[in-house]
């Protein structure tokens, strides 16, 4: 699959203080690999427990263009967990909040925000011309539809969800996978989750690493896989994922339905 990466390319020479500044990724995927980071753009939807170690490892890596959404406010029942902010930050909408701590990480990089409800009306607009979609949600109707957005324009979504120690991870590519519609035909029901913040982070690091994996072309993704993680035990699994010919998402074997609204 080809992404805007491969086509923003045009021999850019890269800067000394870039050379620096990636100098022990460079020693890993060489200056190409790194160019290919800076020209990616990345729509991370939500800017909490698992949106914030995303953005966090994507600005350090070097990642060009990082659009963060979220509608809301920083609480100080957030902070156990959304590493973005800072008790200071109390009261500010989230997404500014994290984007001036993404800018003071890397300030080579440029910051996006996105402080609306994604809808229906508006996931593709707000999505634009990013090369994936990181799900760093707890709703599940806005997973859904942004899972449609992600298949409409053919780009992978990063999917990560939290409960308490466990945790869980894929990677949907579309024609290639089942999407989330076939792995979760219908979403739990509305509640407040337990978490804590350590399986955030772990969580949240595996949708950033699939992100730079899929972007420099290299490693396996957890494509076709549903990786599983137990805290409790400190131990992973993985469960093979098969796409659903009547999903009503992806599927060939009946009529697609439209998503519902989003809520984040």
């Amino acid at each position: 699959m080809q992404t805007g990466t491969d086509r923003r390319l045009q021999g850019y020479v890269m800067q000394a203080d870039e050379r620096e500044r990636y100098r022990r990724q460079i020693l890993l995927f060489g200056e190409e690999g790194q160019e290919r980071l800076r020209e990616a753009e990345i729509f991370i939807a939500g800017a909490g427990g698992l949106g914030s170690p995303v953005a966090i490892y994507l600005a350090a890596a070097g990642i060009g263009t990082i659009t963060i959404a979220d509608h809301d406010t920083v609480s100080l029942s957030n902070l156990n967990r959304q590493i973005l902010h800072r008790e200071r930050d109390i009261g500010r909408e989230k997404v500014e909040s994290a984007a001036e701590r993404l800018r003071e990480l890397n300030p080579e990089i440029t910051v996006r925000t996105v402080g609306e409800t994604i809808r229906r009306e508006s996931a593709d607009r707000l999505v634009g011309s990013a090369d994936g979609i990181v799900d760093a949600l707890d709703n599940f109707p806005t997973r859904y539809l942004l899972n449609r957005t992600a298949l409409s324009k053919g780009i992978p979504l990063f999917h990560g969800g939290i409960r308490g120690f466990y945790g869980q991870a894929t990677t949907i590519v579309p024609g290639e996978t089942g999407c989330l519609e076939c792995i979760f035909p219908c979403g739990p029901p509305e509640e407040t989750v337990p978490v804590i913040g350590v399986t955030a982070g772990i969580i949240g690091l595996l949708q950033a690493n699939e992100v730079i994996k899929y972007l420099l072309g290299t490693g396996d993704l957890l494509a076709g896989r549903l990786l599983l993680w137990d805290g409790l035990k400190g131990c992973m699994d993985e469960l093979c994922i098969e796409k659903n010919p009547r999903c009503p998402a992806c599927g060939t074997e009946t009529d697609t339905m439209p998503a519902g609204d989003g809520n984040i």
